[in-house]
């Protein structure tokens, strides 16, 4: 979710807290894992960014990679909705000066809470403030409690705000696993509004059987690993080019009429022409227009793409524009 170069200042990736830039201590920092940056997130982040730009101090999120709960149970990961770099890309262009990456290793797994405070928190990065959710907990076993931050900002020096759980317009509180269970089951209207974005996938135009122009439909071939949530079937989307998004339908799925393989996403950019491959592409999810389906003839398959593109343009014109806050975390031309 990149935006142009001329629209960002200065932004520090650090893996190691040894290794923060001077320019950067200090500061008001969001502390969570922050998996898709929705709405509830945002919260506590536009907050922290607030409480920075009022004192004048930098602003930083910290977070977490691997995701803990992939850490504690590396059979079941978590299916993540914003690998690290988007993740990064998204706190950047909402404004913040920079982000925290904490390898989440056995170390830091066995540090006890008083130690993350103490070693990371007031030694490292000398934070003024801190700003974290509800449901927030750190430390060995989970017991550093947001209560617990704000005793220990206290004893420390440094003031802790504990955000109340931002909910939908149901009154339901916002989480990653919402959004999760959302794109598992093709809801992408829910798992758009929690989000307050599109969900946006990325991935790398790779080389395929390149049955898509017999067809007539060439495709940008990409695999989203086995650990993708998305429901199979037909989508309409937006796909960056360059900085550039483009209208088109995208096919997630195994491909059943054909060979009934590895799911792959295939992405069929309208009214383009140009080379796709080894591009890495940001595809954003407008609308779910139906499961895959498993056609008797090529000539079947054909009259679908055909539906199914009509279908796609027709939610693409109807879709509402970009609202300000859409456009600073997509940071692209066009809707």
């Amino acid at each position: 979710m990149s935006s142009s170069p001329a629209a960002k200042k200065p932004f520090a990736v650090v893996t190691n807290p040894d290794t923060v830039p001077k320019n950067l201590l200090g500061g008001v920092v969001a502390i969570g894992n922050f998996d898709g940056v929705h709405r509830g997130h945002r919260a506590i982040l536009q907050e922290a960014l607030n409480r920075a730009e009022a004192a004048n101090v930098p602003a930083l999120a910290l977070t977490f990679e691997p995701h803990p709960r992939t850490f504690f149970k590396p059979d079941t990961p978590v299916a993540r909705l914003t690998p690290a770099a988007m993740k990064a890309e998204i706190l950047q262009n909402m404004g913040f000066d920079g982000v925290i990456q904490l390898d989440f290793t056995a170390d830091l797994a066995d540090q006890s809470a008083d130690a993350f405070v103490t070693s990371i928190l007031k030694d490292k990065l000398q934070i003024s403030q801190s700003v974290t959710g509800f449901n927030f907990h750190f430390g060995k076993a989970r017991q550093g409690s947001p209560e617990y931050l704000r005793e220990a900002g206290k004893t420390h020096g440094f003031t802790v705000v504990i955000a109340e759980p931002e909910v939908d317009e149901n009154g339901d509180v916002i989480s990653s696993s919402r959004v999760r269970q959302a794109l598992r089951e093709g809801g992408l209207p829910l798992a758009n509004g929690l989000l307050g974005y599109r969900y946006t996938l990325r991935a790398r135009v790779q080389h395929g059987d390149k049955r898509g122009r017999l067809l007539g439909y060439p495709t940008a071939n990409m695999s989203l690993g086995e650990n993708a949530i998305l429901k199979q079937g037909i989508y309409a989307v937006k796909v960056r080019i360059d900085g550039v998004l483009h209208d088109g339908v995208a096919s997630y799925g195994r491909r059943p009429t054909f060979v009934d393989g590895k799911p792959l996403l295939e992405v069929f950019v309208f009214d383009f022409t140009g080379d796709l491959y080894d591009k890495t592409l940001d595809v954003g999810l407008v609308g779910y227009i139906r499961g895959e389906l498993k056609f008797d003839s090529a000539e079947a398959l054909i009259g679908q793409m055909d539906d199914d593109s009509a279908q796609a343009r027709a939610m693409l014109a109807s879709m509402r524009p970009l609202s300000p806050l859409d456009m600073k975390l997509y940071g692209a031309t066009g809707q």
